[in-house]
């Protein structure tokens, strides 16, 4: 199934998406809520939804306005230096062990919505990242049964503040700025895509400038990979969101200069066979008081 949260008066719903039109979950089937948070949890409920899609009362997906496909995830964990090519263009070492780290809450938002370049720092950067959504959760994951503990996929730019992702060791200034990660707008089950997400074409593009093109098959640490290593050391719970890392040609790294994102500019990520995720970027004055 592709699941779309969406805005409805002043709360949200979750739609079915089937082309250009959406069936709304939450009015047929109030147990849904608000948001995927209860269908990620509970694998009956994903079997009800879907029986309500066929004869459906839909609407244009074009008219819905997204929102974030869970409020507020349990925990989003992301990964860095997942592709070779990246790794090199960054001047680090092939590593051994995924780089790690978090995001809080108040750095994600929906797609469509402002991607806001902070008022202390120009080096706004981009980076077309696959997301999961947890759905059942676990410790000690092996990787063989790591895909069962997935309940779908989705499409992150993992916006990046350069500047100070480099201020110390850890990274947590620079992948934390309000609203720099933008989540969305769809969410497919693993029946949608190839086991793993794998071989699906990634890239990010500002209107006809590519930035970046690659493929998930070239990610070193897979999806399930991913999720047995994590699972050493916490336990995943449903609704947790991972984040597997970028491809090659993000704009700190491009030649002669580099490459950041200006207010004006609408930067777009798109997975093959989930969907695009665009945000208009803008200044933080311009949100902010």
């Amino acid at each position: 199934m592709r699941f779309m949260v969406g805005q409805v008066g002043s709360g949200t719903a979750v739609f079915a998406v089937n082309g250009d039109r959406a069936v709304n979950l939450s009015a047929a089937l109030p147990g849904i809520g608000e948001d995927l948070s209860a269908l990620a949890a509970d694998p009956a409920l994903v079997t009800q939804a879907a029986a309500l899609v066929d004869g459906g009362e839909t609407v244009a997906v074009s008219s819905l306005v997204p929102a974030l496909p869970i409020a507020r995830p349990g925990t989003i964990i992301c990964l860095g230096l997942n592709y070779v090519e990246h790794i090199k263009e960054g001047g680090y070492d092939i590593p051994d062990y995924p780089a790690i780290f978090m995001r809080g809450h108040n750095s994600i938002m929906a797609a469509g919505a402002p991607l806001v370049r902070p008022r202390c720092s120009e080096t706004l950067d981009y980076e077309a990242e696959l997301m999961v959504i947890i759905g059942r959760g676990g410790r000690h994951i092996s990787e063989e049964a790591a895909l069962q503990h997935v309940f779908g996929y989705t499409v992150f730019n993992d916006g990046s503040v350069r500047e100070y992702q480099r201020k110390t060791h850890q990274w947590t200034p620079g992948k934390n700025f309000d609203n720099t990660g933008a989540i969305g707008p769809v969410v497919v089950t693993p029946d949608e895509v190839p086991a793993g997400a794998a071989g699906l074409k990634i890239e990010s593009r500002v209107g006809d400038e590519i930035l970046q093109s690659s493929n998930t098959a070239n990610m070193i640490w897979s999806v399930a990979k991913t999720l047995s290593i994590i699972s050493e050391y916490t336990t995943l719970e449903p609704g947790d969101h991972i984040a597997l890392g970028t491809p090659p040609g993000v704009g700190h790294a491009k030649k002669p200069e580099p490459r950041w994102l200006k207010p004006g500019e609408t930067i777009e990520i798109e997975i093959e066979g989930i969907g695009v995720c665009a945000n208009p970027v803008v200044d933080e004055e311009a949100t902010h008081a």
